[in-house]
């Protein structure tokens, strides 16, 4: 940041020269060009996972800040060689607690996700779609493949309330996919999971 500061004080401060230098350029030959355009398609995957990532470290925070507000002690461990966030609470006893608990993952990555798309401004960057594919992303997660597993949130706010798996997921799956709704009519988002690739267009992602 202090460095983009320092070139734009630069620049404002010696705008003939500065014009000067961008006119005597050479232009980029064809093969520059596209190697130019490789490294920014890179660096748009890498913000983009950066976004990703911070979506899923805010859900994982979320689950160790509700029980540490409620007086709980909150670990990490293990389930069949999965890292996992366990609550420190009995649920049998504090079934409300702990519904708490394992909702606040989803509600939270919901939340930023509404935040993004209520709050005006001039987005549609790498790192904020990362951030919006990583909520949606993780609660179609939960109401599909993780839906039935034995430390699943959507597993545990069935357990300790009177909705049902399928009710839990309909509630978090409807929101995400009003807010997939909005993201295709938004123009910020246009090509959200697709990127220009020689005469066409790629989707999804390359490994």
């Amino acid at each position: 940041m202090c460095a983009a500061l320092l070139c734009a004080l630069i620049g404002s401060a010696f705008p003939t020269s500065a014009a000067a230098q961008f006119a005597v350029s050479p232009p980029l030959n064809r093969q520059e060009s596209l190697t130019n355009l490789e490294d920014a398609k890179g660096h748009e995957w890498k913000r983009f996972a950066l976004g990703f990532g911070a979506s899923i470290l805010a859900h994982e925070s979320a689950h160790v800040l509700s029980a540490l507000l409620m007086g709980y002690h909150p670990y990490y461990a293990f389930d069949s060689g999965r890292p996992t966030v366990y609550s420190g609470i009995d649920s049998d006893k504090d079934p409300h607690q702990q519904f708490i608990f394992s909702a606040s993952g989803l509600t939270t990555q919901a939340l930023i996700n509404e935040g993004i798309l209520d709050i005006p401004h001039d987005g549609g960057g790498p790192i904020e779609r990362g951030l919006l594919a990583g909520g949606i992303g993780t609660t179609l997660f939960y109401i599909t493949l993780g839906r039935n597993a034995s430390v699943s949130d959507i597993t545990y706010m069935a357990r300790t309330s009177s909705l049902s798996k399928t009710q839990v997921s309909l509630i978090f799956g409807g929101v995400s996919a009003i807010q997939a709704l909005r993201i295709s009519r938004d123009p910020k988002y246009d090509h959200f999971f697709v990127r220009p690739a020689g005469d066409g267009l790629q989707v999804g992602m390359s490994y």
